[in-house]
C-alpha cells in the first residue's frame, strides 16, 4: 500500500508541473498586458511602470519567470496579486471557505441521492420506477449550470421569499450543483448495478439461492467499484460548476475572484487560483484511488506488480 501511495504522489506532482506550466505559457502569451489600466492613466509614467514590471519579475524570460513562481509556490507562497495588492494566498483563504461551502454539501448530497436512486433503477431495469428514475437523470443532465441556476434564481424571485445574497444565495447553488452531479451519476450507478447483475458471479449467487440483503450486499459492493473512481473526476467538475454557479448567484467564492482575475490579467492570482484548484483535484483523485484499493485488493496488487 505504501507503495501504491507513492506512486500516485508521483503522478500528482507531475500532472501539478504540466497543469502550472501550460497555464502559464498561456497566460504569458495572451496579447493583454497586466499594467495595462496603469498605461491609460497619465499620472503614470512609462519609468513606473518598468519599475513594477521588474519588481514582479515580469521583465525576464518566460521560463526563469515560471521556475521562480514554482519555487516560491512549493511553500504556498504564491506572490502579490496586481489587482489588489496584496498576497494572493491570503485572497484565496477569504474566498476558499465559501466555496467549499457550496461544494461539499453539494457532492455529499448529490452522492446520498445518486447512489441508491441508481441502485434502485438497476435493480428494476425496464420498470416504471427505472423510467421515472432515468427521466429525472435526463432533465437535469440537459441544463447547463449556470442555466439551471439562472432559471431557480427566476423562478425564487418572482415567488418573493428570495433575496440576493446570504444563505439564499448558498441554498440555491447547493441545489443546482447537487441535481446537475446526481443526474450524471445516477445513470453510472444504474450502467453499473445492470452490468453487475449480467456477470457469471451474480448468476452463481443466484443458483446457489443467495437472496435478501447478502446479495443486495455483493450487488452494491461490486457495483461501487467503477463507481468510486469518478470521485476525482466529479470533484473536477463541481469546482468547474461551482464557478460559474457563484457567479450566477452572488456566491463570494472562487468563481468571482477568479473571473476578476482572468479579466485583469492578474498573472499571479489567477495562478495562485489553478494552483490551489489543482492540488484539490489531485487530493480528490488520491482519495479515489486509496478507496478503490481498500474496496478492491485487486487494484493493490496490480499496481504492485508494476
Amino acid at each position: 500500500m505504501a507503495r501504491f501511495i507513492i506512486v500516485r504522489l508521483v503522478q500528482g506532482f507531475l500532472t501539478l508541473l504540466g497543469v502550472t506550466f501550460i497555464s502559464f505559457l498561456i497566460i504569458k502569451l495572451s496579447p493583454t498586458d497586466p499594467f495595462a489600466q496603469l498605461k491609460l492613466n497619465p499620472q503614470v509614467s512609462p519609468q513606473t511602470i518598468e519599475l513594477l514590471r521588474k519588481q514582479y519579475g515580469l521583465d525576464q524570460p518566460l521560463l526563469i519567470q515560471y521556475l521562480k513562481w514554482l519555487k516560491s509556490a512549493l511553500v504556498f507562497d504564491l506572490g502579490i496579486s496586481l489587482q489588489y495588492n496584496a498576497p494572493v494566498l491570503d485572497l484565496i483563504k477569504e474566498r476558499i471557505g465559501n466555496t467549499l461551502l457550496l461544494t461539499v454539501p453539494s457532492a455529499l448530497l448529490s452522492w446520498l441521492l445518486a447512489v441508491p436512486l441508481g441502485f434502485l433503477a438497476g435493480m428494476k431495469e425496464g420498470s416504471l420506477t427505472d423510467k421515472a428514475i432515468r427521466l429525472f437523470s435526463y432533465v437535469f443532465m440537459s441544463f447547463p449550470s449556470f442555466f439551471l441556476a439562472f432559471l431557480l434564481l427566476l423562478f425564487l424571485s418572482k415567488s418573493g421569499f428570495f433575496q440576493l445574497g446570504g444563505w439564499q444565495s448558498l441554498v440555491v447553488g447547493v441545489v443546482t450543483l447537487t441535481l446537475i452531479s446526481s443526474a450524471g451519476l445516477i445513470r453510472l450507478m444504474r450502467s453499473s448495478v445492470i452490468e453487475v447483475l449480467n456477470s457469471p458471479m451474480v448468476q452463481l449467487l443466484r443458483s446457489k439461492g443467495l437472496k435478501g440483503w447478502a446479495f443486495t450486499r455483493h450487488i452494491l459492493k461490486n457495483a461501487m467499484n467503477p463507481f468510486t473512481t469518478l470521485i476525482g473526476y466529479e470533484i473536477a467538475g463541481l469546482l468547474s460548476g461551482a464557478a460559474l454557479v457563484e457567479i450566477i448567484v452572488g456566491w463570494p467564492g472562487l468563481g468571482s475572484l477568479m473571473l476578476d482575475a482572468v479579466l485583469s490579467t492578474d498573472l499571479f492570482l489567477v495562478m495562485g487560483g489553478l494552483y490551489i484548484g489543482t492540488i484539490m483535484l489531485l487530493i480528490g483523485n488520491l482519495l479515489a484511488d486509496l478507496l478503490l484499493a481498500y474496496i478492491d485488493p485487486r487494484v493493490r496488487e496490480k499496481e504492485i506488480i508494476k
